[in-house]
């Protein structure tokens, strides 16, 4: 049986002048990528990501560590965020719990949930039909939330949403079935 992974990168270093797929990984983010490249990686075919700088970060040292490929895909970034950019953090809670609240609108300009849903599960779905063994795929908690709840069968809600604490969570599941349980820290990877 194969078994897919899905991790969110871990802690971002956070310029609001910047955009904001452009943000790299915090000194925390690399920490605790370094610490899961130093313990037993699961015996991984591919590692796939989004090709947002952050993600990048976090898949390219875990994809050497396997060595297996590395598959960048545009069709794995985070949801559309771009109308709005950066957000104070309370603000970006409010509009985020909007976005998994009414799935079908765009929300302060932002790709709806519904449609960013389609995307990564498509893209997800696509990616294990082009490689044999066990996947990790590499992301963000938006989109990753959003296929979590579509391996599920649930229906959108961000009560399946990672715990706070900035990323670096991930969730699994044999591959034609769904997950078992819901998001948990990196380090259990």
């Amino acid at each position: 049986m194969r078994r897919a992974y899905y991790l969110s990168h871990p802690q971002v270093h956070i310029e609001p002048e910047v955009e904001i797929d452009q943000w790299g990984l915090s000194d925390v983010g690399r920490a605790r990528v370094a610490t899961l490249i130093a313990r037993d990686l699961p015996d991984l075919s591919a590692v796939y990501s989004s090709l947002e700088v952050k993600a990048l970060e976090t898949a390219r040292p875990l994809a050497d560590a396997s060595c297996c490929p590395l598959q960048p895909r545009a069709d794995m970034g985070e949801n559309d965020r771009s109308a709005t950019g950066f957000l104070p953090p309370s603000e970006f809670e409010t509009t985020a719990d909007r976005f998994f609240a009414e799935p079908d609108r765009n929300v302060r300009g932002w790709e709806t949930a519904r449609a960013a849903q389609k995307r990564i599960t498509a893209s997800v779905q696509t990616a294990l039909l082009e490689t044999s063994g066990d996947v990790l795929f590499v992301g963000h908690g938006g989109v990753g939330t959003l296929l979590y709840c579509a391996l599920r069968g649930v229906e959108i809600d961000r009560r399946y949403d990672q715990g706070p604490g900035g990323g670096g969570q991930v969730f699994d599941w044999i591959v034609g079935h769904p997950p078992e349980t819901g998001w948990k820290p990196m380090e259990t990877l």
